[in-house]
């Protein structure tokens, strides 16, 4: 579904000129929302606001954004406001489940409650800020290795490698996955076709948000929402949908017009 999505999404904007018209964004959004609200009845919040994610980041590259300033004034911004401040209140009052919502709020102050919705974050903090600049070397963090970190070969595997690897471990994998970011970006904007543009930015802004929520989440900075770290985290899900992505950016980049771009 998290490809599923942009590629929906990206076929429908892409039928006429960008910015698209009116119409076309609003049977997005619609679709966008419907399948949020389905997802999050699950319930699964992390995955029902990656698949959000997905379809705007799909609106945000056909020129969606570009509409909303040309035609900015007050009431506009006040709609928006409305739309926002009233879809916080309906998703914490009627989507949220009892322990969603506890996630946030322990999220503030995970000391509240250390033996209980706090101790992830507690004691992925304590690991991250134990590996130092060299880390404690392979196999040798306490906190992973005597079962202290929960879900340490999943979601929280990036404390294991910042413990373990330390700073420059963490600053070495974060020039991977900046680098393979960099290249998706040059390979989608080099292409002649507007749906593969679209789709294959949008591709490569999910594979950043999942890096960004997962480190975001196990540094104390972002709720707990169970989302894995990009080709590290063990899972075969993720894996699917990440290669998935890859294949069709790969297949972008295989059936392009040859341009200077490529030449960086």
């Amino acid at each position: 579904m998290k490809v599923i999505v942009p590629i929906a999404i990206a076929s429908i904007l892409s039928e006429k000129t960008l910015p698209p018209k009116p119409l076309p964004i609003l049977i997005s959004i619609v679709a966008i929302i419907a399948i949020v609200l389905l997802i999050a009845k699950q319930p699964d919040l992390g995955t029902s606001l990656l698949i959000g994610a997905s379809g705007v980041y799909v609106l945000f590259f056909s020129g969606v954004r570009v509409q909303l300033i040309k035609y900015n004034n007050w009431l506009n911004f006040g709609l928006i406001s409305t739309l926002i401040g009233g879809s916080g209140y309906i998703a914490w009052n009627y989507l949220l489940m009892a322990y969603q919502k506890k996630r946030i709020l322990t999220l503030i102050d995970p000391s509240s409650d250390p033996l209980g919705a706090g101790y992830h974050i507690l004691q992925s903090k304590i690991a991250i800020g134990s590996g130092g600049l060299l880390g404690k070397g392979i196999e040798q963090g306490s906190q992973s290795q005597l079962n202290f970190l929960p879900e340490h070969t999943t979601d929280f595997i990036f404390a294991v490698i910042a413990e373990e690897l330390g700073f420059l471990g963490v600053l070495l994998l974060l020039s991977i996955y900046g680098l393979i970011i960099y290249r998706c970006f040059i390979i989608s904007f080099e292409s002649e076709d507007t749906f593969s543009r679209l789709l294959g930015a949008s591709l490569t802004l999910i594979f950043f948000t999942y890096i960004f929520v997962n480190i975001g989440m196990v540094s104390g900075l972002l709720p707990v929402v169970g989302v894995p770290l990009p080709l590290i985290s063990y899972g075969g899900s993720s894996l699917i949908t990440l290669m998935s992505s890859f294949g069709i950016i790969m297949s972008i980049r295989k059936h392009k017009t040859p341009s200077y771009l490529s030449k960086l």
